[in-house]
């Protein structure tokens, strides 16, 4: 792929931006710009013709200085090695800048989801789960879902692993179903963290949240929950997409009657009521706020000069590229980068690992009382760096979690 949108690339030249503002000395950045560990796996999957059918998957650990490592596991027919990485990277800021304790990770296997039987992903997870057992654990690396995996994808991979460990072991995933030691809350965690710092950054540039024009590109788990959230707070959603493409009602879209839509025709392209837009068309409405919560790179160069919201809230990975932040923070759009504005799931996942290792679970209450006010601290502490250095958020959210994990790291030293 092109260096600009490999996400890698762009994760190691934010790196080497946030360390010469550290001052980092040249070997420690480079340890930083790289995984500790990576797993490379081949695996067979008999489909349900008969056929078997060889699959490549990832498991990325990136850095494990302030505790065992955290991240996703996605099944996408364009994921490689270079976007696990990278994702690895970002969940390594990411839990540093919420300050939980834990490193990144992040795993993948490239498949078409939608072309396979409940049947073939349930042997493709449960292969794939075993294969990367030997990196993963309660007290080393704990994945959670991600792009096109879910609840009972996390149940598939807890029961193998504790099949292969001869008893019950919930603490080894993140994100499962509630009746096997998932964490209330946890569902909307993303969304929810991301519409909090959408609330806040609004406080902080005067925008009146009540009455604010929304537009949400990619209608899966986080942009469908963010957008009933950010509605039942009194915004008005316009436009919504997913991968069939978006739709547009100035005068405002349900985000509840949508999402029934889309589990009904597998799309939100028809819904009544709106016209067809793209989602190249979305990203540059005329909107106060938008929410990319799609895959990563769909705002570059190209397209950031076009950009007309006031906040973009990144519920995506890496929906940026570093030339598009430039550009968008030039043009006074306040950017809450994903590291920050998306780390509601990797929070709440860090609840549920915790209530995990006790067996001792909380309310949804409780949950959403301490994802509240961890995103808000965050945040405030996120916007002070920024005022203060007059720099960017993202340069901002970087400076504050970089520090904390090269301090981490100067702290433990080197071994041996």
């Amino acid at each position: 792929m092109p260096e600009e949108v490999n996400p890698f690339k762009i994760a190691q030249s934010q790196v080497d931006t946030v360390a010469e503002m550290l001052g980092l000395d040249a070997g420690l950045t480079e340890f930083l710009k790289n995984p500790q560990r990576e797993l490379h796996v081949s695996f067979p999957v008999k489909m349900d013709d008969g056929t078997l059918k060889v699959f490549k998957g990832y498991r990325v650990q990136h850095n494990m200085a302030r505790g065992p490592t955290k991240g996703g596991i996605r099944f996408h027919w364009d994921t490689d090695i270079d976007e696990v990485r990278a994702l690895s990277m970002w969940m390594t800021w990411k839990c540093a800048v919420v300050g939980i304790p834990y490193g990144g990770a992040k795993g993948g296997v490239t498949c078409n989801p939608k072309e396979m039987s409940q049947n073939e992903l349930e042997k493709l997870t449960r292969r794939f789960a075993s294969e990367i057992s030997i990196i993963m654990g309660p007290d080393t690396d704990i994945p959670a879902p991600d792009v096109y995996t879910n609840p009972q994808t996390m149940a598939w991979i807890m029961d193998t692993y504790s099949m292969n460990h001869g008893y019950t072991v919930p603490s080894v995933i993140t994100g499962k179903p509630i009746p096997i030691g998932g964490s209330l809350g946890r569902n909307e965690a993303t969304a929810r963290g991301t519409v909090i710092t959408i609330r806040e950054a609004c406080k902080k540039i005067g925008l009146e949240l009540k009455g604010a024009t929304v537009a949400v590109q990619g209608y899966g788990n986080a942009g469908s929950i963010a957008a009933y959230l950010i509605h039942d707070m009194g915004a008005k959603v316009v436009a919504v997409s997913d991968s069939q493409g978006g739709v547009l009602n100035w005068d405002g879209i349900d985000p509840h009657e949508a999402i029934k839509f889309k589990a009904e025709t597998g799309t939100v392209v028809g819904f009544a009521g709106t016209e067809t837009i793209t989602n190249a068309e979305l990203l540059e409405l005329e909107v106060d706020i938008l929410i990319p919560a799609a895959l990563e790179n769909v705002i570059t160069s190209e397209n950031a000069p076009n950009i007309k919201a006031k906040i973009s809230g990144e519920a995506a990975n890496g929906p940026n590229t570093p030339e598009a932040d430039r550009i968008m923070h030039e043009n006074g759009v306040m950017v809450i980068p994903d590291i920050l504005a998306n780390a509601g799931g990797v929070t709440v996942s860090y609840f549920e690992w915790v209530q995990g290792l006790n067996r001792l679970f909380w309310s949804e209450e409780e949950v959403n009382n301490r994802l509240e006010k961890i995103m808000v601290e965050s945040f405030e502490n996120v916007y002070a760096i920024s005022q203060e250095k007059d720099i960017n958020m993202r340069q901002a959210a970087y400076i504050l979690a970089m520090g904390r994990v090269v301090e981490a790291i100067q702290l433990r030293g080197f071994y041996p």
